[in-house]
């Protein structure tokens, strides 16, 4: 009877002890389970932000900057310039600078061009102004910086590529256009800036389309000097010089400019023909009132488009002309693009009429 009592009560023990353990442990454990859940929500959340972060630090490596130095910022012409490089940058997903001056001051623009090498960029592409910046292209290039020299070239220098208008192409086309409208003969006188390394091929363009004109005679270089008040009064000097001028030809943009005001004076207006260089508001307008008979119109967009193209083919799609195209001397790149023009006249000239012009 006692034993069994015994046993009795060691039977409740146990089974006290039982479910004593299963109720603390029970406990315990979802204390540890929730514990274990927040430090498992707190390490991954430390985790994604680190790992968000290093991505965002790859992405910034990985962001590629070209920097465009131009010049003449006060010239229209140059809003294509700056319209070309922004979309580079947008569909080709890199990051674009735009640097430039009022004018064409060789020195200034060989100190912008350093200051763009110190950025280290992936490219550098500039305006060939002047065999002066032959040393700070070179210091590029060596430095490893592709350079791509747009509009005017510079023969002799390093330069990674040339893209720009054909420029005695162009001039030939202008100098077949002024034949046309003068009828074959007569005498003409030619604005340039003499001495500029784009505008001496569209003059000897020009030369060479009149040679099977052998009536047309150039009687006159007018030095324009970039300036549109400068050309308007070399423009009357001209017609005063030569009254029984037949045509007048401007190989740069201000030429155009300043041509018109000195025939609207001179009370020419149809008289003389004219042949002009881009599409600048003021010449397609000239072009309406039949002030200027046609245009020589350049797709300047592609420049600065094709420029930082080129220096991206190289960089991420190298192709192996050769077994080895450093040692062999090749850069790998088109040693020039033409990126072509057009006669712009009555016909089509509402085509080039810009809506907007952004600063």
């Amino acid at each position: 009877m006692l034993a069994n009592k015994k046993r009795w009560i060691a039977s409740i023990l146990v089974v006290s002890l039982i479910l004593g353990s299963a109720f603390f442990g029970i406990s315990c454990k979802d204390n540890a389970v929730e514990e274990t859940g927040a430090i498992t929500e707190e390490v991954e959340e430390a985790s994604q932000t680190e790992e968000s972060s290093e991505n965002q630090e790859v992405v910034a490596e990985e962001r590629e900057l070209y920097i465009y130095v131009s010049v003449l910022d006060n010239l229209e012409y140059f809003y294509d310039h700056r319209l070309g490089l922004k979309l580079a940058g947008e569909i080709f997903d890199v990051d674009t600078e735009y640097v430039s001056q009022l004018g064409m001051d060789i020195d200034l623009q060989a100190q912008q061009i350093e200051q763009a090498i110190a950025k280290n960029p992936a490219g550098i592409l500039t305006f060939g102004s002047d065999a002066g910046l032959i040393p700070v292209i070179d210091q590029a290039v060596s430095n490893g910086i592709p350079v791509v020299l747009l509009d005017s070239d510079i023969a002799g220098s390093n330069r990674t590529c040339y893209v720009g208008t054909g420029n005695y192409n162009a001039g030939l086309m202008g100098g077949k256009k002024l034949a046309e409208l003068i009828g074959g003969k007569g005498k003409v006188a030619v604005l340039t800036i003499p001495g500029q390394p784009n505008l001496e091929p569209r003059v000897q363009g020009y030369r060479d389309a009149f040679i099977d004109f052998p009536e047309i005679e150039i009687v006159q270089i007018v030095d324009t000097r970039n300036d549109e008040i400068i050309a308007a009064q070399g423009t009357r000097d001209a017609i005063q010089k030569f009254p029984d001028l037949a045509g007048i030809a401007s190989v740069e943009a201000g030429g155009g400019i300043g041509v018109q005001t000195a025939i609207r004076e001179a009370g020419k207006i149809g008289e003389i023909k004219v042949v002009a260089m881009d599409r600048s508001t003021q010449v397609l307008q000239a072009i309406e009132e039949g002030i200027i008979d046609a245009t020589v119109v350049q797709q300047t967009a592609l420049m600065p488009f094709y420029g930082v193209q080129v220096i991206r083919n190289l960089i991420h799609n190298p192709l192996p002309i050769s077994s080895d195209n450093k040692a062999a001397g090749l850069t790998g790149a088109p040693f020039s693009i033409d990126t072509g023009t057009i006669i712009v006249d009555k016909d089509n000239y509402t085509y080039f009429v810009r809506d907007n012009l952004e600063e």
